[in-house]
């Protein structure tokens, strides 16, 4: 009876997964609950995965990622980038080599969005679509995180289920050999021929559309008895019928930038619309307002270039996902004017106020210059405008980088535990003012946390409860006729696919203890199965809701859902391929 219950529970949790509507740690949260209720989780043990070491590493490994994002030394590489010859192929392996030698020693994330404004830039400037570029890198941050222990979650969660077959844990660089080799392959094969099977897409907000929407910007001004005379802003917007929208007004020749629903207008105020043709002359005749007509008036605008249009990408955490630009009064919160959306390839300018918001959106957004940095911290967004090179101060950079290296040579040595070795590294990072204080809880991605530490309790009752035992007699009779290394890719594969379509700390902690099953009724090394598992979890390449790094490219790729399978399932047979023998030398069964 327990055995059936997980298997519903498991199931319905898969389904949620895969539905997506509902955030995956609420899901993987919901399950231990039920679990618990049920009895199948002892009411003791059900928060015990958060305090689990492999939750730890992963939160501590966050915080010192970002603060060696902080310290400029990733941005020494980005540099070099610039230098990049013409040569598509070589542009695409420097970027996808660097993206890889940097997700192998933080957050794959954090390393993809560094290099993506750079990608986009050097794409622009080279006249290509971005989307040739954008998801070679995108695949790029995901092979690199097979190299080192800390270079995805799903190898520290492997880690920490080989010391439960009472083995010594998984140390920095056991994933080294294999990872390394495939990720070498990967990247070989995605900057030859890889990156032309990826179609070319337009690529959101690309020139064109950039060029469009300043077609849809335009100034009038309020003459003597305009029905807007002494009326505030929010006069305007409250009109439905008209797609509309006041982007800043300049009076006595200063520019107010995003001014506040309740600014009184005052004839001569120039206003600065955002809208179409037929919107603007229904406007002008309804309101009696006339249009500028000479631009040379912006000459004259103080501070008329501290506004700038930038474009930035929703985070998949970010507080702005479900909401709308109206229901979280955008304009006055963050102090930006929202130009345009684009999602996938689709560019959306008219009535976006209304638009819910998903992770993955382009932003095209209108604030002031000095504030940039600032508001998408505040929105999480990923800038994707081109940042400014800072190598960072050099005592600083060798401060980050010195604890950076202590901690892995406190592993490695067998000092320190790695949850320890990285949590001290963490400390370090903020003691020395490298990472701000502010930013420290804030660098940690919660819903990855919260759902390894829901779903190790579920992964026991997985276990314990039988069915576990039963996936693997299934996997076992089907694979009775086969040799070892059918199963094993067997497993693999398994596991790509189910990462395909949940996330692969979860994919790994349901995975494990299937794979330790077998290993334990066959009699062999529960290694080569975990490493297995380890590189399945973490070789996402078919759908883009796989990993966060596929669905970050999304947007400024301007992808289709069916564009990720065309490069990445010949990626997917190529990592099997190469990590099944590799597997097998390293760790023999």
């Amino acid at each position: 009876m327990e055995e059936i219950q997980v298997f519903v529970i498991l199931g319905l949790s898969l389904l949620f997964f895969i539905w997506g509507k509902i955030r995956y740690d609420l899901v993987a949260l919901s399950a231990l609950i039920l679990l618990a209720i049920l009895g199948l989780v002892p009411y003791e043990s059900a928060f015990l995965g958060f305090s689990h070491p492999a939750v730890i590493t992963v939160a501590a490994i966050l915080v010192v990622s970002k603060g060696l994002e902080n310290s400029g030394i990733v941005n020494v590489i980005v540099a070099l980038m610039e230098k990049v010859g013409k040569n598509l192929s070589l542009q695409i392996a420097a970027m996808s080599s660097a993206v890889a030698l940097a997700s192998g020693f933080m957050n794959n994330i954090g390393a993809l969005a560094i290099f993506m404004p750079v990608a986009i830039q050097l794409a622009r400037k080279h006249n290509y679509s971005p989307s040739i570029i954008l998801m070679p890198i995108a695949f790029a941050s995901l092979l690199g995180g097979l190299t080192t222990l800390i270079g995805t979650p799903p190898n520290i969660i492997v880690s920490a289920f080989r010391k439960q077959t009472g083995e010594v844990a998984f140390g920095m660089f056991d994933f080294t050999i294999i990872g390394a080799v495939v990720a070498i392959s990967g990247v070989i094969f995605i900057s030859t021929i890889g990156w032309r099977l990826i179609p070319t897409r337009r690529g959101s907000l690309s020139d064109e559309a950039l060029f469009k929407i300043e077609n849809y910007i335009t100034e009038i001004i309020l003459r003597e008895n305009s029905t807007l005379e002494n009326k505030p802003i929010k006069n305007i917007p409250a009109d439905k019928e008209l797609d509309v929208k006041v982007l800043g007004v300049v009076r006595n020749k200063v520019r107010i930038h995003a001014p506040s629903p309740y600014f009184i207008l005052i004839p001569n105020d120039i206003l600065i619309l955002e809208s179409n043709t037929d919107d603007l002359e229904e406007f002008i005749n309804k309101y009696q307002v006339d249009l500028v007509g000479d631009e040379d008036f912006l000459e004259e605008i103080v501070d008329k270039n501290e506004i700038v249009n930038t474009e930035g990408i929703i985070q998949e955490n970010s507080s702005l996902i479900g909401q709308t630009a109206s229901s979280i009064h955008m304009r006055s919160r963050f102090d930006v004017n929202l130009l345009a959306l684009s999602r996938g390839n689709r560019t959306i300018i008219k009535r976006i106020d209304h638009e819910v918001f998903r992770s993955g959106d382009v932003l095209l957004l209108q604030m002031r210059r000095d504030k940039i940095s600032e508001i998408f911290k505040e929105m999480q967004c990923y800038p994707l405008a081109k940042r400014s090179i800072k190598i960072g101060q050099p005592r600083r950079t060798a401060l980050a980088l010195s604890l950076f290296v202590l901690s892995i040579i406190a592993v490695v040595l067998g000092w320190l535990p790695v949850a320890i070795s990285f949590t001290l590294a963490a400390m370090g990072m903020v003691f020395s003012k490298i990472l701000p204080l502010k930013n420290l809880y804030s660098s940690i991605d919660w819903p990855v946390i919260v759902l390894l530490g829901a779903m190790i309790p579920v992964g026991h009752a997985f276990e314990s409860s039988g069915a576990a035992n039963t996936v693997t007699r299934l996997i076992l009779a089907s694979a009775e006729n086969l040799p070892t290394w059918t199963l094993l890719g067997l497993i693999m594969l398994t596991t790509m696919l189910l990462s395909a379509l949940i996330n692969n700390a979860a994919t790994v902690v349901l995975m494990a203890p299937i794979a330790l099953q077998i290993a334990s009724t066959l009699e062999f090394s529960a290694d080569p199965f975990l490493m297995a598992i380890a590189i399945g979890a973490s070789s996402s390449f078919l759908t883009p809701i796989g990993h966060q790094s596929n669905t970050l490219v999304l947007g400024p790729g301007g992808y289709r859902f069916g564009d990720y399978w065309k490069p990445g399932l010949p990626l997917t047979l190529i990592v099997i391929v190469v990590s099944i023998p590799m597997i097998l030398w390293v760790w023999p069964l």
